[in-house]
């Protein structure tokens, strides 16, 4: 799956039109590199988002193409 269709539906970003724009302004580092938003998320990657003050830094545990509200958050594991 698209790195900036994950954000979307694991819902670390809210719109995918946002996510696309973090990506292509180097605000999003996978693997501690930075990463296109066509990059192909799977599982075991960290993810790394700078969105002005907010910084987060998540594991991927599960990619899924569509998920519930309530279950997005199983979809990574946010770390330290």
């Amino acid at each position: 799956m698209r790195l900036d269709k994950y954000l979307k539906v694991s819902r670390l970003i809210k719109r995918r039109t946002v996510a696309n724009e973090a990506c292509d302004a180097g605000k999003v580092l996978v693997n501690a590199k930075p990463a296109r938003a066509s990059y192909d998320v799977k599982v075991g990657d960290v993810i790394e988002i700078t969105l002005g003050a907010r910084q987060l830094r998540a594991r991927v545990i599960a990619v899924q193409e569509t998920v519930a509200k309530n279950d997005a958050a199983m979809l990574y594991e946010v770390l330290p």
